[in-house]
């Protein structure tokens, strides 16, 4: 007889144990281990493969924030606390004049500005208070305290070699360029040695017993007044010790101070004509490199483009020099603040 249909089902193999090549039954001890092993390595995998994930963000991050602009993330330099940045804030302390909201605005604009500029480079700032103070009974002093100021400074700061001075109505308009690459790196090709190159004083040229070959130790420029003090570099030395000591000598001070209508300027100007060991160490550089002024500055010489920031050709830094006599301090320094951020928004994201 034949078997039944249940019957011969019944002992039909399972599709499971037809395809089962490991030689056990689909419940063998070996078959329910294997079925167990088979994902052990697989959260390992998965370990690795999201750790090289993140390795791969961080390392992008971190090219990012070494060599671009991007906002949003901290950006590192292997910046240099060789240099010292001086700022001076609180100018008149609201002696002369009340010092209101626009003022302020103006102070904290240019303290931001510095500090910004300070911590993307690995500078030291130092923000100093100028106020006015009465030495005299005719006369306040001010702008005189610059001397006392670095010489403070550099005590501060006892490793640092090279100080740069800021007045406060000034603004660093491409804060992604550093000291070394725009001056230092190349110091005696960026400067000249002798006023021949713009000499608004008729300084004379040669005078005797001048040494040229010694180390620059003072970096200033000139503008249609002079020497301009509200952006030059000074450097740590010997020669600048003597320097800030006969620059504010009390005997040679109260000789000459009510005849010097720009007191610590010309104090200076008179220093280089006549002596030849000051001449040796001073460095001229062209006033649009660390100083350029805006319209309505320099009148006497308002068609020469030497003086004057130039948009096309990014200068570094703007000095609002005078803003305070007849023009706007506060609208100056928000039309450039505004002009650098927009100067600085027009490049690609990443760069």
């Amino acid at each position: 007889m034949f078997k039944s249909e249940k019957g011969w089902k019944s002992r039909r193999p399972s599709s499971t144990s037809f395809w089962n090549f490991s030689g056990s039954s689909p419940m063998s001890p070996a078959s329910s281990h294997n079925r167990v092993a088979a994902p052990a390595y697989r959260p390992l995998l998965n370990f690795l493969l999201r750790r090289k994930i993140l390795i791969v963000i961080f390392i992008f991050i971190l090219l990012l924030s070494l060599f671009t602009a991007v906002p949003f993330l901290p950006h590192f330099s292997f910046g240099s606390a060789n240099y010292v940045i001086i700022l001076a804030a609180n100018e008149g302390g609201g002696v002369m004049q009340w010092k209101g909201a626009r003022e302020w605005s103006v102070e904290r604009s240019s303290i931001a500005n510095k500090k910004q500029y300070a911590e993307r480079h690995g500078y030291n700032l130092a923000i100093k208070d100028v106020s006015a103070k009465k030495r005299y009974a005719h006369e306040w002093r001010e702008s005189w305290e610059k001397v006392d100021i670095i010489k403070e400074t550099m005590r501060q700061f006892p490793n640092a070699e090279w100080f740069w001075w800021l007045d406060l109505h000034t603004y660093i308009m491409e804060p992604q360029i550093s000291l070394d690459s725009h001056i230092f790196r190349n110091l005696y090709n960026e400067t000249y040695r002798d006023a021949s190159y713009f000499n608004p004083l008729s300084i004379p040229i040669e005078i005797p017993y001048v040494d040229y070959n010694q180390p620059i130790d003072l970096v200033i420029s000139q503008d249609c007044g002079g020497f301009n003090l509200g952006s030059f570099f000074i450097r740590r030395s010997e020669w600048t010790e003597k320097l800030l000591d006969i620059w504010w000598d009390p005997v040679f001070y109260e000789q000459k101070h009510m005849d010097w209508e720009h007191k610590e300027q010309d104090a200076l100007e008179t220093l280089y004509r006549n002596q030849a060991w000051i001449r040796g160490r001073v460095g001229f550089i062209p006033l649009r490199k660390m100083n350029s002024f805006p319209p309505g500055a320099c009148s006497d010489m308002a068609d020469d483009s030497r003086l004057f920031y130039n948009e096309k050709e990014r200068d570094f830094v703007v000095n609002m020099a005078g803003c305070e006599w007849g023009r706007d301090c506060w609208g100056e320094m928000e039309h450039y603040k505004a002009l650098s951020k927009k100067l600085h928004q027009k490049k690609f994201w990443f760069f």
